[in-house]
């Protein structure tokens, strides 16, 4: 049976996701642009001349890390100079970057795949504050040179690292809007609100927190589960326990 006004609820819930994807689609790196006399094939080749040298710069990230990756192994590998590698990328730096950027846009798509259900808004955070916590730790345990990778981008403000945190703050927020709307969460502002939970939760997801929480021994699943009750408890979800909670949350 269908509440009352579902259909406005889910109707101002797909608004709020639109409107986060029109602020992520307002940040979109102004490189993608077309300049004045560039033409669609001059750009067709371009991306994939950079699409070849981040594949193979990724694959040597993932090998034997962003430090000892040069742009003399990319080139090797592409069967070209170092000088046509600088044609698509002005340093390795702004390699490093780019890769970075490839990694995090995977946890935005399923970052975005989770706002736009039909589920609780309640149900989104869950799953999505999970999400953030489980890539951390995935790559910290698996694959520890993309974890240093993450580390650099996070500890030096990489231009990437910090758009993705945008785009995350945003999808965050659209989903607390969403549950302001429908009358789960109770509190007064949701910008406010969101910064609020992004801190709570910081310790488990941020790569260099995540790693001292790991060397120190302590209990993560465990943790995690109690931050996010926590966390939901702080937004007004007070009669969010029993058997919701226990299918809510996501093994850590």
């Amino acid at each position: 049976m269908t509440a009352p006004g579902a259909k406005e609820k889910t109707k101002g819930s797909a608004l709020m996701v639109r409107d986060a994807d029109w602020v992520l689609d307002r940040q979109e790196p102004e490189s993608q642009e077309r300049g004045p006399y560039s033409s669609a094939s001059d750009e067709a080749n371009l991306a994939e001349g950079r699409d070849r040298v981040l594949d193979i710069a990724e694959r040597y990230i993932r090998r034997i890390g962003h430090r000892k990756t040069t742009v003399a192994d990319i080139a090797s590998d592409l069967g070209t100079s170092r000088a046509n590698v600088y044609r698509f990328f002005p340093t390795r730096a702004a390699i490093n970057n780019s890769v970075c950027a490839r990694i995090v846009e995977k946890v935005t798509e399923i970052a975005f795949s989770i706002a736009r259900t039909d589920a609780a808004a309640s149900k989104k955070l869950v799953e999505l504050l999970n999400v953030l916590h489980r890539h951390s730790r995935m790559t910290l345990m698996e694959e520890r040179p993309i974890h240093e990778l993450l580390v650099a981008a996070a500890n030096e403000n990489w231009a990437t690292m910090n758009a993705h945190n945008e785009r995350i703050r945003a999808i965050l927020e659209a989903i607390i809007r969403q549950g302001l709307q429908t009358g789960e969460f109770q509190v007064d502002d949701a910008g406010h609100a969101t910064k609020g939970v992004i801190t709570a939760f910081l310790p488990f997801f941020h790569p260099v927190l995540v790693e001292q929480r790991v060397q120190e021994g302590e209990n993560m699943t465990g943790a995690v589960h109690a931050q996010i009750r926590f966390i939901m408890r702080a937004l007004g979800k007070s009669d969010w326990r029993g058997a919701e909670a226990s299918e809510a949350l996501i093994s850590a």
